[in-house]
């Protein structure tokens, strides 16, 4: 007995010495202080709970990596960025109209694209809309298809998807396909081989170059991007599952939006897929050059967001955002778990008399985060801010409604992960018809919602107020 005890004290020991390494680790590299806190904590409080779940999901940012990535993108828009971009005018007059010009100078600077005008864009509401359309013109392609999907199954969406690949590349069409290693993780081999087979170039999006990383599991592409000959451009929310068409009876029916991009941001969208192709490949995709314009007066700006970036940047879009807005700033977000950023930027703006509301779902994918969704809106609403729920199905749609001019439109959530961990894109539109149109898309949605008091957390039992704060521990993780 006495010798297993002190096997057992020794085991205890260790797993405390660990757990202070891991600590005095996550202090020297996690981005934020919440974060550094939450790991710090925990890991030398409950490092028999901790240290597995740190070594795959605490280390935001790894050796080398980051530094790499940011020099290669750096490198490639210096001398591989489409041609429209020193051509045309980075702000123009309608988007400094609509938002003022320090507004649209550091949208620019903070994503590296300029603001091109002539575009037209088309929202996709759900998953039957959306895979149509994307179906309809890859099937139209003539010379080159890009397929960039965050979580991509072999179920019988994923079938219809690989089965206009082969198409495509049967008849001659050059076909490019990027998914995340991640959030595909259970993609069977024998799906990649079948499109490898059939002459479509694939490759998986992976950031474990190294042995050292290979339990990396921080920095997820969470992009969705389809182009078609450069002509057409697809963005949003929807992954290639069925449940994105309401297969999950218990989130049917999903609620989602893509957009349909036409003209010179497409130039945009496709380099934001090139540079993820040549960090995956090493190599550049032999592309086209977009149309110059397609003849309307929408000014686009696409805003691509990673953990390589130099500044934090998809969190400053969200508060630059939520600074412009004078009248309303409406978002859609599945997840609620915003840094202290944001939260502040949304009580200064209820502050301003402006309109300010967040639609959440009703039903959760994620325990953890949804339980942690709940205290972050109670802390919402004491500010003034009004937070509703979707109803009828699971809301997994990422919408921007700024005043009466500019909504933007992409994958990025309001959480941790979207702003610090994965790579993100929204494309930023400035167009009163089409904010027009986004906003009777969401007003539906809002009729279909409920509007949550503080009663939602107050008459909550004591377990599940205990569950919301042990959540919110995780925010920097979620």
């Amino acid at each position: 007995m006495q010798p297993d005890l002190l096997h057992l004290g020794t085991l205890v020991a260790l797993a405390h010495i660990l757990g202070v390494i891991a600590a005095c680790h996550a202090i020297l590299n996690t981005r934020t202080s919440q974060g550094a806190i939450a790991w710090a904590v925990s890991l030398t409080a409950m490092p028999y709970f901790t240290l597995i779940p740190y070594l795959f999901l605490g280390r935001s940012k790894f050796e080398g990596y980051a530094d790499a990535r940011r020099l290669r993108n750096e490198s490639l828009r210096s001398r591989a960025h489409p041609p429209e971009w020193d051509s045309m005018g980075s702000s123009g007059g309608k988007p400094a109209d609509a938002l003022g010009e320090s507004v649209i100078r550091s949208f620019t600077r903070l994503g590296g694209m300029p603001f091109l005008p002539g575009n037209a864009v088309r929202t996709l509401v759900n998953g039957e809309a959306t895979f149509a359309a994307i179906l309809e013109a890859i099937g139209e392609a003539e010379r080159y298809v890009i397929v960039q999907f965050f979580i991509v199954r072999a179920d019988a969406l994923g079938d219809m998807l690989k089965d206009a690949l082969l198409a495509c590349a049967k008849r001659g069409v050059r076909v490019y396909f990027l998914y995340d290693s991640i959030g595909s993780f259970d993609l069977p081999h024998r799906y990649v081989s079948a499109l490898r087979a059939g002459g479509v170039d694939v490759h998986p999006f992976a950031t474990h170059r190294r042995f050292v990383n290979r339990f990396q599991l921080n920095f997820r592409n969470h992009r969705k991007i389809v182009v078609v000959d450069g002509a057409r451009a697809f963005v949003g929310g929807h992954n290639v599952g069925v449940e994105y068409l309401g297969a999950n009876p218990r989130l049917s029916p999903w609620r989602d939006t893509h957009i349909e991009v036409r003209g010179p941001a497409v130039a945009s969208i496709q380099f934001v897929f090139t540079e993820d192709w040549y960090w995956a490949t090493q190599q550049l995709p032999p592309l086209d050059s977009p149309p110059a314009t397609h003849g309307d007066d929408m000014h686009c700006l696409v805003l691509p967001s990673g953990p390589a970036d130099r500044q934090e940047t998809c969190s400053l879009f969200f508060v630059e955002a939520i600074n412009a807005a004078r009248k309303r700033i409406w978002i859609t977000t599945p997840y609620l778990v915003p840094d202290e950023a944001v939260l502040s930027a949304l009580r200064l703006a209820v502050l301003r008399g402006v309109d300010v509301r967040i639609m959440i779902p009703s039903r959760r994918d994620h325990y953890v985060v949804f339980e942690a969704s709940k205290l972050y809106a109670y802390d919402a609403i004491r500010a003034g801010i009004r937070i509703f729920r979707y109803r009828p199905g699971f809301l997994h749609q990422k919408v921007v409604l700024i005043d009466d001019a500019a909504a933007a439109i992409g994958s990025a959530n309001l959480d941790n992960r979207s702003f610090r961990l994965n790579f993100e894109i929204m494309v930023l539109t400035v167009h009163r018809a089409f904010a027009a149109e986004v906003e009777a898309m969401l007003q539906h949605d809002f009729d279909e919602a409920f509007e949550i008091d503080r009663t939602e957390y107050r008459n909550a039992p004591a377990w599940r107020k205990m569950t919301m704060h042990v959540a919110r521990l995780f925010a920097p993780i979620l």
